[in-house]
């Protein structure tokens, strides 16, 4: 990562709405019982269903490597399962094929960053729950290369991707959206009591 790099920029741009995410999902203590946890899988499910057509979309995938194999929706709704926790009401994701590339990168950005937290939180879950990856768990649990790896990758090749500067506007934009609308999950999940 160059010190302009775009990745670094969006992290800069960024900053203070995922400061916020961050600070309000600790705040609910969601490591105090599995009930609470499975409050936070919610949001995980909802965030990736929003994200998870991506993931697949026909432009990206010769853009990002190994686009397929970064998926974590399946890993999480089987989470929620294994907590007998039900799943969210049906409802399409926020995005789809048709999502135009700025506004994919963006919500992938974050999709993609949330590993880098997950394996500090997958080590709370292990230590506080006895969760693992086989069990509650393993949509947290790092990529076998490691998730700074995994994500490095991730960043120097979002770095590469060509863009106008109203694409580069609206990948920021993007980014933005994508950890308030988890922000607006959060608050929808958690004052389910």
């Amino acid at each position: 990562m160059t010190e302009n790099s775009r990745s670094l920029r969006l992290k800069e741009a960024t900053r203070d709405t995922h400061d916020r995410l961050d600070k309000r999902i600790m705040a609910e203590d969601i490591f105090a019982s599995q009930a609470q946890f499975a409050r936070f899988l919610r949001v995980q499910y909802r965030f990736h269903r929003d994200v998870d057509a991506l993931y697949t979309k026909p432009e990206l995938v010769p853009l990002l490597p190994e686009l397929d194999a970064r998926r974590r929706f399946a890993q999480v709704t089987q989470d929620l399962r294994d907590l007998d926790t039900p799943l969210p009401a049906e409802a399409p994701g926020k995005l789809d094929s048709s999502t135009a590339l700025p506004e994919a990168l963006g919500w992938l950005y974050v999709a993609e960053g949330s590993n880098i937290g997950g394996t500090v939180l997958y080590k709370l879950a292990s230590s506080k729950l006895g969760l693992n990856a086989e069990h509650g768990a393993r949509h947290l649990a790092a990529h076998p290369d490691g998730a700074a790896r995994h994500w490095r990758e991730f960043t120097r090749a979002l770095d590469e991707i060509a863009l106008s500067e109203d694409e580069e506007a609206r990948v920021f934009a993007a980014a933005n959206q994508a950890f308030a609308t988890v922000q607006g999950y959060v608050t929808e999940e958690f004052a389910k009591n």
